[in-house]
């Protein structure tokens, strides 16, 4: 077997917020990927390019750049491809799917948290395809830093997941990604490694401990396509790496689909990755990461091959989703009518809305290109589609993408996929990792138990904090975020991960509060809120259009509650209107599409326009419901 030793290829794993993008940032700049003048002025978390991305602070997508690196020793430039890959375990197929196009992982931990649950995560993927591991301890300087102890953590899950003695045996890099310093010796806890000025240290570990790719000379051309793209004059681009043989431009190659079939194709473009840009390539060999044009209906998974003698490479397979919700058309009274519903400003707005089953169902097929961890099933109603996903977050960052490029949609309550075995019913169930001060440990460990929560592990590092592991199924944790952030005053940390498949565990207790609904179509007003805020929490502000079964709050007891959100006081010609009385008006709580998500009950649904996020009655006439509500209870 030859050897390609002028490339690496790693991929940064980690667990979310730990540090990866910034990481990249330090080698892209230290590098010299861009002009000294340029380099002052590049944003923080260049690798997060989608608007979401930068919104929330995570990584969603993974993306790969290149660095081209020159030994100290006067050697020839090396190319280290890196692959930033996400750190929820929600987005669980793109880390696979990077991890398929590198031949080692720098696992960063942070120096206080330690290893949190998608570090098990990313870490497992890992270990299984028998891939070298890099330690790196991030953020040293942090004040409650615990490095000895966060190592010993490691090793400990290592072993945990059955990692083999050459697995174990992984080198160790201390590092500050924020200030761009790393070290192979351990500083103080709390301090920046003082013994380094730069990352050369790291960059040294990468090409010390990752091999270099290796191919045999004789093979024919074979190239995995891991990633697609699209551009507006190339049209869809493929992103693959170079197994065996050469990729050249305008060569002729056998395109292996997913079903075995295949057909000849030219590769129209090539183009290598450079720093944050693509550039055209001529050629690309063995273990180059590259992207090819020119193949219009080409997926993730599939081979490009030689001709003369096409060998297919194994398909990209990824976890089986564990939650799904349903996204339809919106089939409320204000579809297409804007935020207000009223006014030339609102017509003009809406002219390009998305409001068709067409339209819908065209966009959810899109999203299953690129998106190899969602399934989209089809569901009794024409207009309404099930999809399912990994977690609520990778739902819930859909439908987010789906509402800013103009679409109206009606969102169904996330329910858990189940599976049948030997006949009986199992349910997916996640490991909950949390972080709470010892005064809540109480008050998490009642909100666990009441959703068949069984307590793993429990910890305390002695500093004020308690960490908890919990096995709790998935169904449990779906509206549990904003309940455990108001238990815990908004100081608890939490993160699950999927953890395998366990017997249905029963019923569980759901929202204990009914909702308030409007009982007519109206405008809110100030008048009916200030009566209305004792009965309950109002979603609303005054002015803003509701409908006939639009959810406008939660109740403070059990039931639902129907009410006239619309009322107006009325005037008469003893009292002026200037006269009315300012009573203090409670300001509403604003629910995020994340928290209408959870909030609603099995007979709710979610109305997701560009403006708005509503929540609302899957049936909307209230002597329908009462008929239902009537039925059910008299059998």
């Amino acid at each position: 077997m030859a050897t390609r030793h002028d490339i690496r290829n790693v991929a940064i794993v980690a667990h979310v917020d730990h540090g990866k993008t910034t990481l990249v940032d330090a080698m892209l700049k230290q590098a010299g990927a861009f002009a000294a003048h340029a380099a002052e002025s590049l944003d923080d978390r260049m690798m997060d390019s989608n608007d979401l991305e930068r919104e929330k602070g995570i990584t969603i997508l993974a993306k790969n750049t290149a660095v081209k690196y020159h030994p100290k020793d006067g050697g020839d430039a090396i190319t280290i491809n890196i692959i930033d890959t996400p750190g929820h375990a929600d987005f669980g197929g793109e880390v696979e799917r990077g991890l398929s196009m590198v031949d080692a992982v720098v696992l960063l931990v942070d120096a206080s948290e330690g290893p949190l649950p998608q570090t098990r995560f990313v870490l497992r993927k890992a270990l299984q395809q028998r891939l070298p591991v890099i330690l790196c301890i991030n953020k040293t300087d942090r004040p409650d830093s615990r490095i000895d102890e966060v190592v010993n953590e490691t090793y400990d899950l290592f072993l945990d997941l059955d990692a083999d003695e050459d697995q174990i045996e992984f080198p160790i890099v201390y590092a500050c990604a924020r200030d761009g310093v790393a070290s192979l010796t351990k500083p103080q806890d709390g301090t920046v490694p003082a013994d380094s000025e730069n990352l050369e240290p790291f960059f040294s570990t990468i090409l010390e401990h990752v091999p270099a790719p290796s191919y045999d000379e004789t093979a024919p051309l074979q190239a995995h396509v891991t990633n697609l793209d699209a551009d507006n004059f190339l049209g869809r681009i493929a992103l693959l790496r170079v197994e065996q043989g050469e990729l050249r431009k305008g060569q002729t190659v056998t395109w292996i689909k997913r079903d075995g079939t295949m057909s000849n194709v030219r590769i129209t473009e090539l183009l290598m990755t450079e720093a944050l840009t693509r550039k055209p390539a001529e050629v690309a060999g063995p273990g180059d990461i590259c992207a090819v044009a020119g193949i219009a209906d080409i997926m993730i998974g599939e081979t490009l091959a030689d001709t003369e003698n096409p060998i297919a490479l194994p398909l990209i397979t990824v976890d089986e989703p564990a939650i799904s919700m349903t996204i339809g058309t919106n089939t409320s009274p204000l579809v297409g009518r804007g935020g207000t519903g009223k006014g030339a400003d609102a017509k003009a707005a809406v002219k390009d809305r998305k409001v068709t089953a067409r339209q819908v169902k065209d966009r959810l097929d899109r999203e299953l290109i690129g998106n190899v961890s969602l399934r989209v099933l089809d569901t009794e109603r024409p207009d309404a589609w099930e999809v399912q996903g990994r977690g609520e977050l990778a739902l819930a960052i859909l439908v987010e993408q789906m509402r800013r490029e103009g679409f109206e949609l009606t969102i169904g309550k996330p329910q858990v996929v189940t599976q049948e075995i030997d006949g009986k019913t199992y349910e997916p169930v996640e490991r909950m990792t949390i972080d709470v001060p010892e005064e809540h440990m109480g008050a998490v460990t009642q909100l666990m138990g009441v959703r068949k929560g069984r307590m793993d592990n429990m910890s305390n590092h002695g500093s004020g904090w308690v960490r908890m592991e919990f096995v709790v199924p998935s169904r449990g944790l779906i509206g549990f975020r904003t309940e455990f952030l108001t238990q815990t005053r908004g100081t608890g940390i939490g993160h699950s991960i999927h953890e395998g498949h366990e017997p249905w565990f029963g019923n569980l207790a759901t929202r204990n509060n009914g909702s308030l609904v409007a009982d007519r179509a109206g405008a809110v007003t100030a008048f009916a809120m200030t009566n209305l805020q004792e009965r309950g929490v109002l979603f609303t502000d005054p002015g803003t259009e509701v409908y006939e079964g639009m959810i406008v709050g939660e109740n403070s007891r059990s039931d639902d509650m129907d009410v006239n959100i619309t009322k107006e006081k009325k005037l008469t010609n003893m009292r002026s209107s200037s006269a009315d009385s300012f009573e203090a008006i409670v300001p509403p709580r604003k629910l995020s599409l994340e928290q209408s998500l959870e909030f609603c009950r099995d007979d709710e649904c979610v109305e997701v326009t560009p403006e708005a996020v509503r929540i609302r009655k899957v049936v909307l006439d209230q002597r329908d419901r009462a008929r239902t509500a009537s039925r059910a209870k008299h059998g």
